[in-house]
């Protein structure tokens, strides 16, 4: 066996844990700070970017302005993923020149970073992308119709900061989604065709913790200890991902969102149930190794879980996630969806291969 393993060079994690954020930034640091959500204190600020919704390339590359401007070398992203990754892309642009649309894959000029980012720290106030430890910023580029990233390990953050406490005020819908977008890449790596032994233990983990403290979050924002549990399995998550990759559900994601105001988790819960099903039928047709391993995964995934791996379905009702149609999204959709969805990067890691059926039939039951 032989992998790479990415994480950021230090994780900062617990209850009252932004106490310590002044000690994390250097005196003579000028701060751009990128936020959505709640604000905290912010040492050294000398600008701010207020991300409205999942980012653009536009987004970005007003942020970018602001911080040349005023001559920013340390940026700050706070908030949710959303925030999270704009702060990693002006962080990464900083340094590498240039505009978001330059270092975009699949639908941009495709360059490289070569450049570590300026130093950076996130700080997310939701429990779910894990943006604050991957190596990829995923950007929305409306006007083709896609979200896809930037993406390098020079991109990684200084220091993750995780303190659960700042999200008891989070309400329980933002709690519901961004949660299902935690266990949803829990799973997702877990059973991914780039997974190793490091991001097997780590997903199984994150999923178990998911399961158990999802719903007591929703149903309590003020439970610190399901909140700290959330917070884990969202970190643990986005360590999974960027190490393992993801799979048909965030393959999904990727067209849905930049082509309807759904939000990402509602995505990934939705469409998290028919993906696991779909994926387990087709495992008659794949290889004996493929079909050996994938079906062992699924079945320790269902000891795992609370509930087994039913209670994904069980969630998405529990949580009341709308469907798509509320995001305006018809039948006359579904084929144009399925067609993007097969250029995502994440399908290439989903642990086999579905048939254009079979995708388009996962999006109409959600419909």
């Amino acid at each position: 066996m032989t992998f790479d393993f990415f994480n950021v060079p230090r994780i900062v994690f617990g209850r009252g844990a932004i106490a310590r954020l002044s000690e994390l930034v250097p005196a003579d640091a000028r701060v751009l700070l990128v936020y959505n959500g709640r604000r905290v204190g912010v040492p050294h600020l000398v600008a701010e970017f207020r991300q409205r919704g999942e980012p653009t390339v536009d987004d970005v590359d007003h942020a970018l302005t602001v911080a040349h401007e005023n001559e920013c070398d340390f940026v700050i992203g706070l908030g949710g993923g959303s925030a999270i990754d704009a702060a990693k892309a002006v962080a990464g642009l900083l340094s590498n020149g240039g505009a978001a649309s330059d270092y975009m894959e699949l639908i941009g000029k495709g360059q490289k970073i070569t450049k570590p980012a300026v130093p950076w720290i996130a700080i997310p106030t939701t429990a779910g992308t894990g943006a604050e430890v991957t190596r990829n910023a995923v950007i929305g580029w409306p006007e083709k119709k896609f979200k896809a990233s930037l993406r390098s390990e020079l991109l990684l953050a200084r220091v993750a900061l995780i303190d659960p406490s700042l999200h008891v005020d989070v309400p329980p819908d933002v709690t519901a989604r961004s949660g299902m977008d935690a266990l949803c890449q829990c799973i997702e790596s877990y059973v991914s065709s780039g997974a190793n032994a490091m991001t097997d233990a780590i997903a199984l983990k994150g999923a178990a913790l998911a399961s158990t403290c999802l719903r007591r979050a929703c149903d309590d924002g003020h439970d610190l200890e399901a909140r700290e549990g959330m917070a884990l399995a969202a970190l643990m998550s986005g360590i999974a991902l960027t190490n393992a990759g993801l799979g048909a559900v965030h393959g999904f994601a990727a067209p849905l969102g930049a082509n309807f105001p759904v939000p990402h988790g509602v995505v990934c819960g939705l469409l998290l149930p028919g993906v696991i099903a779909a994926n387990m039928a087709a495992l008659k047709n794949a290889s004996e190794a493929n079909r050996r391993i994938t079906s062992e995964k699924y079945d320790r995934l269902d000891r795992t879980l609370v509930g087994g791996l039913k209670q994904c379905e069980e969630l998405v009702h529990t949580l009341s996630l709308p469907r798509l149609r509320e995001f305006g999204m018809a039948e006359s959709d579904v084929e144009p969806m399925v067609e993007l969805t097969k250029r995502a990067s994440s399908m290439r890691y989903n642990p086999i291969v579905l048939p254009d059926r079979v995708l388009a039939q996962i999006l109409r039951d959600v419909l």
